[in-house]
């Protein structure tokens, strides 16, 4: 695949605009334009796909969204799975320092101990100890096997950096206070390879921009983009305007979390029962209707029922009730509840904004009329009752999901039992067990209602024709590197 060829081009900072086939690709992604220069240890999407273009880590991740070698050029994991062994490429960092073992364990636990206390810290705990062995091998061990170790490492918040430096195959050029981050690759021999002639010919810059989706799909639609990224449901009608056919708009078939965080147990969403009521009063399968967006897969389960053993849960809640009745048996509850409380159950529900959330909104607000509630919508982080939680999974376990809602975090109604469950579960190296544990944890957060699950979240691109590198994938990154590759 010719576009892991690496390359370093001198051309200077290039204006948005169509590219041809040599030219630049002009990238965008939907957000606030300053966020596309985040760091730290929370990125938005946009700063994530720069890290994972400039600051690689030990493995990375291919446009299909599978593992690939990064600064290790091999690795290997012990029979038990509890030892992570790579042998790092010969590299040196921007001032012509070897990179040595010692320098990667020193960035990966300074890394470790900036990512305590976030849902990414939580998904690394069973990380027990980094070493390096000798000059290019390093060793991580685990508490008990994660067959997806792997795809953790290859987060862009773990990238390799020393003294704000990183060990990316692009090099990001940006003239101070410009909004516009240009890409070039770097040259073989910079990154660890055998030098090659004609490199240079094999590639074509970038020019990655963020912008808020209503300006990045004028932008497409006006040949000024080659490629938008990040689109997600409050946007998805976004991306069915204007002379746009159909084969532009790319769906990932995405893994993660789309529904209504609880943020407070007040008024009628002070009792479980009532919080249940308003989920089952939801008809998910029509929810997505008004979007014409086929293939989504709706749940009424926090943790897909796919991702357990294929006895532990069902496929739905509720499944011997026919929507009818869960509507009744809803609107029941509410009704007792107004009448025991002397009082009309109303609940605040904040979502972002755009044409998708309008549409949202209006099928939750239908649904819960026709169970007595008064649904009021206010703006994210406005003290609304509940408020959408929109994720992508960072690897296909329970665990992932169940950390979302961990009482550290302090996102909305949590249980300190579930929590514990899933602390136990690092040391339990029968997967039995293990399956068992998160299990009873995700049945916790179920009964506790902290949660109403919608369905998998949304993240939909528009890609021109002439754009090599990008494939639709479950986890929603798209690595920039491989949009570089020239046409034939």
């Amino acid at each position: 695949m010719r576009f892991w060829l690496p390359i370093l081009a001198s051309l200077g900072l290039t204006a948005c605009g169509p590219s041809d086939d040599f030219g630049p690709v002009n990238v965008g992604i939907i957000g606030d334009p300053q966020s596309l220069f985040d760091d730290g240890i929370r990125l938005s999407p946009g700063a994530q796909h720069i890290a994972l273009a400039t600051q690689e880590g030990l493995v990375g991740l291919d446009p299909s969204g599978q593992i690939v070698p990064a600064i290790a050029e091999r690795w290997i994991v012990t029979d038990d799975g509890l030892s992570y062994i790579f042998r790092l490429r010969d590299l040196v960092w921007s001032g012509e320092d070897e990179v040595s073992a010692e320098d990667v364990r020193g960035a990966l636990r300074n890394r470790l101990r900036a990512l305590d206390g976030t849902s990414l810290g939580l998904d690394l705990a069973k990380i027990t100890d980094v070493r390096a062995m000798t000059g290019r091998v390093i060793e991580i061990r685990l508490s008990s096997p994660m067959p997806d170790f792997l795809r953790l490492l290859a987060q862009p918040e773990l990238g390799i950096t020393n003294d704000g430096g990183g060990l990316g195959p692009m090099l990001l050029d940006r003239e101070e206070d410009d909004l516009l981050a240009a890409l070039d690759v770097l040259p073989p021999e910079q990154r660890g390879y055998a030098a090659q002639e004609d490199w240079s010919e094999m590639v074509r810059r970038l020019n990655v921009r963020a912008l808020p989706a209503e300006r990045a799909v004028e932008a497409f639609s006006g040949g000024e983009l080659d490629i938008i990224m990040d689109g997600r449901l409050s946007t998805f009608p976004l991306s069915q305007l204007g002379p746009l056919s159909r084969g532009n708009i790319q769906v990932d078939p995405a893994l993660g979390l789309l529904g209504l965080a609880i943020r407070s147990d007040e008024g009628v969403l002070s009792d479980p029962s009532n919080r249940e009521a308003l989920s089952m009063a939801i008809d998910r399968s029509a929810l997505i209707a008004p979007f014409g967006l086929g293939g989504w897969q709706p749940t009424s389960w926090i943790v897909p029922a796919s991702l357990f053993e294929s006895a532990a849960i069902p496929v739905g809640r509720w499944s011997a009730l026919s929507f009818e009745q869960r509507q009744e048996l809803a609107a029941s509850r509410i009704a007792e509840w107004e009448a025991s409380n002397d009082n009309e159950a109303v609940v605040r529900v904040a979502l972002p904004e755009g044409p998708g959330s309008d549409l949202l909104f209006e099928e939750l607000s239908n649904a819960w009329r026709a169970i007595g509630v008064t649904t009021i919508r206010v703006g994210l982080g406005e003290g609304a009752e509940m408020e959408l939680r929109d994720r992508l999974a960072r690897y296909s376990s329970p665990r992932w999901f169940l950390n979302q809602f961990n009482c550290e975090l302090e996102i909305g109604l949590c249980s300190e039992e579930a929590d514990r469950m899933v602390q136990e579960s690092l040391t339990v190296r029968d997967i039995a067990e293990k399956q068992r544990r998160l299990t009873e944890a995700h049945t916790l957060l179920v009964e506790e209602e902290v949660f109403i699950p919608l369905g998998a979240p949304v993240r939909w691109s528009l890609v021109r024709g002439a754009v090599a590198g990008y494939q639709a994938n479950q986890w929603g990154l798209h690595p920039l590197f491989p949009l570089t590759e020239a046409p034939i």
